[in-house]
Order: C-alpha cells, then structure tokens, then sequence
C-alpha cells in the first residue's frame, strides 16, 4: 500500500530554501500539536475550523495526522483541514515534503496519509511516527528536516 512514494533522494524533488519550517494541523486531541512543539522549529498550524484560512508563502514541510479506521479503505485518511488548505495552489506550490503519524493498529495503512499525500503532491515522505511520537521520533525528524534544508552541512 506504501507503493509510488517519492523519496528524497529522487532526482525531481525540490529541495526547500529559506529557514526550515513545518505547517501542522492537529485535532482537539492535540497529539500532532504536542510533538510539533517537542520539535521545536518554525511552525504554522491549520486552523481546525474549517471557515478559517492559513496562507503561506514560503518553503514547508506538511505533518499531518492519519484518520480513518484502517485496512484497504482510506477514504478520510487526510483530514478535511489539510485537503482545504493544500485546495489553495499558492499554500500546495510551497510543500516541499510530508511527514504523517498515524496508529501501527491499523497495520498496513499505518499514516497512510503520508504516503497519500506525497504520490499527490509529488513530494517525497520525510517520516512517520506513531500517535503522539517518541523522543526519538522527535530527534530523527527533527535531524532529517535540517538535512533536507542543507542546515546541517
């Protein structure tokens, strides 16, 4: 199912310029929202209510959560916030990479929406993590976004 992925060795991705930064969206829950802030690098959060508007005009890196109740059905796998932000093409012209976190219970399509979103968006799959991710996770994401800017050379 992780099938048609880009990676970020491939030789078409763009890679981002300017200061690394991430945009977010996290649910009442919170879990996404309280792993951003462990990472602890320049963020904008998706508004939750869907009447609200997040534009931005510069390189990003997309973490989002996975909905959906696992299996082959991924209808709902990316919430309805980031499809209406990534709606807006000047907001989709600047996603350079997509990190996804998700539940290893539903098996197969573990944070499916990373993989979904990068066949999509033609960028590659940075990382995924499970729920509210480990000190690890934040670490190993937080290295592979320097890396990916060129900030760690």
């Amino acid at each position: 199912m992780h099938n048609d992925i880009i990676l970020v060795d491939d030789e078409n991705v763009t890679k981002p310029t300017g200061e690394v930064h991430v945009v977010y969206f996290s649910s009442i829950s919170n879990n996404t929202h309280r792993f951003i802030e462990k990472l602890n690098i320049n963020n904008s959060r998706i508004p939750y209510d869907l009447n609200e508007e997040l534009k931005i005009n510069m390189d990003y890196v997309l973490i989002t959560p996975t909905y959906g109740g696992g299996g082959s059905d991924t209808a709902g796998a990316v919430p309805k916030q980031v499809i209406k932000f990534l709606n807006n093409e000047n907001n989709r012209s600047y996603c350079r990479g997509v990190v996804a976190s998700g539940n290893t219970n539903f098996g197969d399509s573990f944070a499916i929406a990373g993989p979904i979103l990068s066949k999509k968006l033609s960028v590659p799959l940075l990382y995924q993590f499970e729920l509210l991710g480990t000190s690890h996770d934040v670490e190993t994401l937080k290295n592979i976004l320097i890396k990916f800017w060129n900030k760690g050379d």
